[in-house]
């Protein structure tokens, strides 16, 4: 992929509006739809203020209608057209790509498990709908992937590889790395790390993502650049706290961490947690890192530790900021940068080592906690580059905490979606909701 600018904030106004399709799994409240769609709708709550959007939505696509939809009811109120294909969504209904950007939102909605308790929700196919248009147009148009690439390495490798080989400005990333932090502590640029640690909570699969994304924001900066995997380890149970005892993670660095968490635990109590996960992570340079999921309940917000020869950081990731969502504010402002300017706000070859990491987790977690290598990991090498936008203060504030319109399932107008021919395109005039 071409390496996004240096550490420069990327915030080019659009000199012409910019056409965005978004493409969604699921539209109900709470939903990544909602809470990243919104913002390209109503404005992108800041600590610094509610800021305008600077593109246009002007398609979209739902694949499963939730039994709380407000997707249609969003399309009504502000008069975006739905499509009832991807190719549609893209094209507007006629023969030709006719948006500039793509919003590819693949997170919920009612999909199977994989035999190793994935999530199968359909990223790689929306990225097979969604470049196959845009190499046949001969324009490329940034695609924005929610979160990871795909449950499955071969499907993450093909939308990397295709994106490459293609020449299409492809970012994947979740809000994680752009939350308020407490203290606002960034791992220095080129310095090495001994040892790194994170504390996370809720879905192994779901929510381990964002522990290693929180991980890896941080690690790929230490001396040498990010170097791969050698090895991913998952442990479970009784298992995770033997590992402690025998040296394998630190418990003292855990427990250093977990301090941060405002109206925290405190400490690290086994006898508390509920169905307790490790990740061990070696990296290729040596560096060994740990994820601890301390199950639903025990802690709610994620921490990170790190030591540097006697020296030891720790700080916590803050996201609560109430109906604004403005985790995604700031997430939603990054994304709006990289559909305008093409240009990433940090590597995506960082998401794409994390979507190979969580996968062969998932696959030691099946097989018993059992040690994988990971050589197709070991070649994924990459300096930092890029600046993300994100808060400096510790806590959400000023529009961040403002009011924020709740949209309820039931209480406007539905809009009409715009079926599609075997031809593929509309079926009539291609038209917008009308109000009734």
């Amino acid at each position: 992929m071409p390496d996004p600018p240096s550490d420069t904030p990327n915030t080019t106004v659009a000199e012409k509006t910019v056409k965005v399709a978004a493409i969604t799994t699921t539209y109900f409240p709470g939903s990544h739809a909602d809470v990243i769609v919104g913002k390209f709708l109503r404005g992108f709550p800041t600590d610094d203020g509610l800021l305008e959007p600077r593109t246009q939505v002007v398609s979209l696509y739902i694949d499963q209608m939730h039994q709380k939809d407000i997707g249609l009811q969003v399309a009504h109120k502000f008069d975006i057209p739905v499509f009832e294909s991807i190719r549609a969504a893209l094209t507007l209904g006629g023969p030709d790509l006719a948006v500039d950007a793509v919003l590819l939102i693949g997170e919920h909605g009612d999909y199977s498990l994989s035999p190793l308790g994935q999530e199968m929700t359909p990223r790689r196919y929306f990225f097979d709908q969604i470049s196959a248009v845009v190499i046949q147009s001969g324009r490329s148009v940034p695609i924005y992937n929610d979160k990871h690439l795909s449950y499955r390495w071969a499907d993450a490798e093909f939308m990397y590889q295709t994106a490459r080989k293609h020449k299409i400005p492809f970012w994947a990333a979740s809000a994680m790395p752009v939350v308020w932090r407490k203290p606002n502590f960034q791992h220095p640029l080129g310095k090495p790390i001994d040892h790194a640690l994170v504390i996370g909570f809720h879905m192994v699969e779901r929510y381990g993502y964002h522990a290693l994304e929180i991980l890896q924001s941080q690690v790929e900066r230490r001396k040498g650049g990010e170097t791969g995997v050698r090895s991913v380890q998952c442990l479970f149970g009784d298992a995770v706290w033997k590992a402690a005892e025998t040296g394998r993670w630190s418990m003292d660095l855990a427990n250093t961490a977990i301090k941060r968490v405002e109206d925290g635990p405190g400490r690290v109590d086994p006898k508390q947690v509920d169905d307790p996960h490790v990740f061990l992570v070696e990296y290729t340079d040596g560096l060994k890192a740990t994820v601890l999921m301390l199950g639903d309940g025990f802690v709610k917000k994620f921490a990170y530790a790190e030591t540097r020869g006697e020296k030891t950081e720790s700080l916590e990731y803050h996201t609560e900021s109430g109906p604004t969502h403005a985790a995604f504010g700031y997430l939603g402002r990054n994304i709006e940068n990289f559909l305008i300017t093409g240009k990433t706000p940090n590597r995506v070859e960082r998401t794409y080592l994390v979507t190979g990491i969580i996968e062969s987790l998932m696959i030691s977690r099946a097989r018993g906690g059992k040690r994988i290598e990971t050589p197709h990991l070991a070649s994924i090498r990459y300096k930092p580059a890029g600046k993300a936008l994100r808060p400096s203060g510790p806590r959400p504030t000023g529009a961040s905490i403002g009011k924020w319109t709740e949209l309820e399932p039931g209480k406007t107008p539905r809009a009409k979606t715009i079926p599609v021919g075997r031809d593929g395109t509309t079926r009539g005039p291609q038209k917008k909701p009308t109000r009734k």
